[in-house]
């Protein structure tokens, strides 16, 4: 069977981007009235499940931080006093199992996404989970078996929050809508810093601890960090790439096992080339570029979190700046979509774009050229 065959095609009919979008009468996705607060419990309260949820979520007038869970007393400790009057629970099953939680915001370490992702769905919770689906193909298919189960009447969103930006959304219509003519070429990139080693702790607590740092535990800057740039790719192709090559590796990095830099192209079907690079050197370069450039018969987009430039032949520039943290538009969008019955279920998608980016580290790592079918679900 071909890749195109078991591609975009086989994967919508097992319930992908098909079934990313519906609509549920309010009376449905709840039992009570609509403008109701939604009760929100935390798993994970590291640096970024308490930056999201102390300063976006909680923010939110129909939202309340009612409980969060986290396997470290000192980490619960510091959710205390962010979150006041919130239940503490050492673990995500005590806290799914709270009848009170009417949404869960999973923030634990990437391996565990899967796991977490599952018993949230079987505890029937609306579900916002940071980003990737999983760290390698067999934790992504884990996400989709859940999500093939999801009640019906819960939101789950994803935080690839692109998807929700509202300048990224326009940028899409313009790429979408044909007016610049058919995609012919794609550059993206995320050259920056990269997150600090944490320290302070027992030994036996250090790879959970740092966990981004350790490829099994987070599956490598390629799909902890750069599923954001594939996922805009797959979402503004409508579609997956087929193949990668690809290589990376520790220029300047000097703890863990991951890599520092990296390369990759990606090859769509009908010939569409995908060109992209990574890198993260230290606290940052002088000179950083995160965004993704669609290249068109008319014009050219580039967009990114700081906004986007439509270049148009023969036009001045078109540009818009963003000057906020478009994770503000996933939150309030999955907060108000929960409330009124507007509902997604993201993890299709998610997963699609998780399981490219470990496509691509497969192909790093092993030095070959690597297809769909090395990860699609058999």
């Amino acid at each position: 069977m071909s890749d195109s065959t078991t591609g975009r095609r086989g994967f919508v009919a097992k319930g992908g981007a098909a079934a990313s979008l519906l609509i549920v009468k309010p009376q449905t996705a709840f039992s009570y009235q609509a403008n109701s607060a939604l009760t929100l419990g935390i798993v994970g309260v590291g640096n970024r499940g308490t930056y999201v949820a102390g300063n976006i979520f909680a923010k939110h007038e129909f939202l309340k931080v009612t409980a969060f869970a986290d396997i470290y007393e000192d980490k619960r400790s510091a959710a205390s006093q962010k979150f006041s009057g919130a239940r503490a629970f050492k673990n995500h099953q005590e806290l799914l199992a709270a009848p009170e939680i009417d949404a869960v915001y999973i923030a634990s370490p990437a391996y565990l996404h899967p796991e977490h992702f599952e018993a949230a769905v079987e505890a029937k919770k609306h579900i916002f989970m940071e980003k990737p689906a999983g760290v390698d193909a067999a934790g992504c298919h884990r996400v989709l078996r859940a999500a093939r189960k999801a009640d019906p009447a819960k939101r789950i969103s994803v935080d690839l929050q692109q998807r929700y930006g509202k300048d990224y959304r326009k940028a899409y219509e313009v790429v979408k809508s044909g007016q610049l003519g058919l995609i012919k070429q794609v550059r993206a990139a995320w050259m920056g810093g990269g997150p600090a080693i944490k320290s302070g702790h027992a030994e036996s607590e250090e790879k959970v601890r740092n966990w981004f740092f350790y490829r099994n535990l987070s599956g490598d800057i390629l799909i902890e960090q750069d599923c954001h740039n594939i996922d805009v790719v797959n979402w503004f192709t409508g579609r997956h790439p087929i193949r990668v090559s690809g290589y990376g590796s520790r220029q300047i990095r000097q703890y863990g096992d991951i890599f520092d830099n990296l390369s990759c192209t990606f090859q769509y079907e009908g010939g569409l080339v995908f060109s992209y690079c990574a890198n993260q050197f230290g606290n940052g370069p002088a000179w950083s570029d995160v965004s993704e450039t669609f290249i068109c018969e008319k014009g050219s987009v580039n967009v990114s979190r700081r906004g986007y430039t439509i270049y148009r032949n023969g036009q001045q520039p078109e540009t818009a700046q963003t000057k906020y943290d478009i994770t503000m538009d996933a939150v309030n969008e999955f907060i108000d979509g929960a409330l009124t019955g507007k509902l997604e279920n993201a993890a299709f998608h998610a997963a699609e774009s998780t399981l490219t980016a470990v496509m691509a580290l497969e192909a790093c790592v092993e030095g070959d050229v690597m297809t769909w079918n090395r990860v699609r679900e058999v």
